[in-house]
Order: C-alpha cells, then structure tokens, then sequence
C-alpha cells in the first residue's frame, strides 16, 4: 500500500533498534511488550496539550514520565493518577520527543478497534503532536511528522494511519477537525487507502 523505500521523497534518519535516530530520548515507565506475533502497521495520530491550549511548557513530558505535579493546575484534577504514553511528541516547533521504544506497546490508544482489529496499542504507533483537537498545527509539525512517518515506514510494515478519533469514534475527537489529512498523504506520497476515508482535507496551518 506504501511505495516502496526507493520511491519515498523523504530520507529519514537512522534507527538504534527501536529508537529514531532523529528523536530526543525522554524514556516513559509507561509500556509493556506487545503481544507475540504482533504486526505493527498502525499508526496512530493524537493531539495534546497541558493545560488544554498551552503549549511550550514541560506538563506532557511530565505527563508520560509520571513526574506531573497534580496540584499545579485545577484541569490536572481530571487526570490525576494517570498513567499513559505515546510513543513519540512532536512540538509547536517540530522538536521530535521519543517516551517508548517503537518495538514495545505504549498506552495512547485505550479502548479502540481499527480495520477489524481491537485493542490498537498491541499493533500500533502512537505520535501527540502538540495541539489542541480542532485547532491547527504548524507546517514545523507536518514536516517533523512527515519525516517520522517515513522512517516508520522504513523500519515498520506500516499500512494504516488513523486519528484518535477513528479508532475510538464517542470517546476521542483527537487530532480532529484543525489535522490536514490529505496534507500528510500528500508529502508522504503514500496510497490513499492507507488514510481514514471520511475526513474531509483541511488547509488551515497554524503559524
């Protein structure tokens, strides 16, 4: 469903076992294996951002490192005690953060089911880009994106990219409506059937 690696516009950089070469490492405590004879071919998209539309700061590092202070906002009450991952965070500024080696299970997706299969974080990727769901994100964003989805590609028989939203439709509404899905297909120069077929493109970019 991907071109194959000589056809890709992009050249992304070296792995170190399940570790991107191109990501700064911020080990998470928060995985476990994946489940023998797992095929990782998803990749999940996610928004997020602590407090919701602040961005910039350390809360989601802290977040997937168990290090948040709940006391040091009125929203982390909502969340308090959780204990979640995603396996990599792309800044406002494209700045690539890896919290879970690529090879185990991270714990972004919770309850999901995509192409027939339940339970996405024994076969998926997980990637926050720092936003707001609805909100734009920054071409910075696309291009970081773009450059890890290729090397996921690469590495990965990465066949379906979904949003949070997708695979769990009434309980997530992330990266929504702001993501320009054609956008990604475009620059990755991936098939179409590869993407979720109900999502409108969007142009709108933040700055």
């Amino acid at each position: 469903m991907k071109p194959e690696a000589g056809d890709r516009s992009v050249s992304p950089p070296p792995w170190e076992g399940g570790w991107f070469g191109a990501a700064r490492r911020c080990a998470s405590p928060n995985f476990g294996p994946r489940p023998e004879g797992a095929r990782i071919d998803l990749i999940v998209i996610h928004s997020i951002s602590l407090p919701p539309g602040v961005y910039g700061g350390p809360e989601v590092e802290q977040l997937f490192t168990n290090q948040l202070d709940w006391d040091a906002h009125p929203y982390f009450q909502q969340i308090r005690g959780m204990e979640v991952s995603a396996h990599f965070f792309i800044r406002r500024d494209g700045e690539l953060v890896q919290f879970v080696d690529a090879d185990a299970r991270a714990w972004h997706a919770g309850s999901s089911c995509w192409r027939g299969r339940s339970n996405c974080n024994d076969d998926s990727i997980g990637i926050e880009l720092e936003g707001l769901e609805g909100d734009s994100f920054t071409s910075a964003q696309y291009d970081g994106l773009t450059r890890l989805c290729a090397g996921l590609g690469v590495r990965y028989p990465i066949a379906y990219v979904a949003g949070h939203e997708h695979i769990a439709p009434g309980r997530k509404q992330d990266p929504g409506s702001g993501f320009d899905w054609t956008r990604l297909q475009q620059s990755l120069g991936w098939a179409h059937a590869c993407f979720p077929g109900d999502t409108p493109p969007n142009t709108n970019v933040a700055a």
